[in-house]
């Protein structure tokens, strides 16, 4: 693996501090077949970063290079200044299927993180029952997943991400298959908790408008196969936001139309790759 670091953004580092995320010239390959190329990027600690693109252009596998799930075929990935070796500790994952044990209650997913983290039980619950009433699940302890709703089960999801206060939150998607009340709903519940706790966050979304209303930056990859950075957009919207008012907020249409206008080109590559195939 390639430990070497950019002069300028070692210079960089050196003045303001490491980056909460770090990607140098990294590529990705699954056998022969060519995931990500060249991808360099920086995330600061405390940003709310949403990554956009076509299907198949390598958003998760970026997740899961931070996380330490998978391994760079070349390049460096770094969290906090130390590159990623190995499944990284620092990095609470949100999927967009939960990972709710269906034999424990919510009670129990919730207070798991903490005790495999060396929390006594008592601790470990007292944690938990407060993180299930932070996102709206007090007198829902005791339920198993198949007695929630799906968006009952995506709150208790979000409690077992948030309930370790780790410094970096990965979420791949993980309202994509609520109703849309029910995804705005946790969509700003999600952004009141992280300014509350102040985590670095990369969000998967195919969403352009939930990018825009959620993040300080959304940033574009190109299709694949071999899929690269295409655009980073800053999001100059007020905060705090309310979500199911972004859209009406000065510049927000503006950027979408930007956004869109590079992320349709891509899209339109994607399609006209799957009818070839």
């Amino acid at each position: 693996m390639d430990n070497g670091v950019a002069p300028v953004a070692a210079v960089d580092a050196a003045r303001h501090g490491p980056d909460a995320v770090a990607l140098d010239d990294v590529r990705l390959a699954y056998g022969a077949f060519p995931a990500l190329e060249r991808i360099t990027m920086r995330v600061r600690k405390g940003e709310f970063v949403a990554l956009v693109g076509p299907t198949g252009c390598g958003k998760s596998s970026v997740l899961n290079l931070v996380a330490g799930l998978l391994e760079p075929t070349s390049g460096r990935v770094a969290t906090g200044g130390q590159e990623v070796s190995g499944v990284n500790r620092d990095c609470a994952y949100m999927f967009q299927a939960d990972a709710l044990l269906p034999w424990r209650s919510a009670l129990d997913n919730v207070r798991l993180g903490p005790q495999l983290r060396g929390v006594g039980r008592a601790e470990a619950t007292r944690q938990a029952r407060d993180w299930l009433a932070r996102v709206g699940l007090k007198g829902w302890e005791d339920r198993y997943g198949h007695q929630l709703s799906g968006g009952q089960r995506k709150r208790v999801a979000m409690a077992q991400a948030l309930i370790n206060r780790l410094p970096i939150l990965l979420m791949d998607e993980p309202f994509g298959a609520l109703d849309a009340q029910t995804r705005v709903l946790m969509e700003q519940e999600l952004l009141e908790l992280w300014q509350e706790l102040g985590a670095t966050v990369l969000f998967v979304t195919h969403d352009l408008e939930e990018a825009i209303a959620l993040a300080d930056r959304v940033i574009l990859f190109t299709a694949g196969p071999g899929a690269t950075l295409k655009g980073d957009y800053v999001v100059d919207l007020e905060r705090p936001r309310q979500v199911a008012e972004a859209r009406f907020m000065d510049g927000f249409t503006e950027l979408y139309e930007r956004v869109w206008s590079d992320l349709r080109e891509e899209v339109m590559t994607t399609y006209a790759h799957s009818r070839a195939a």
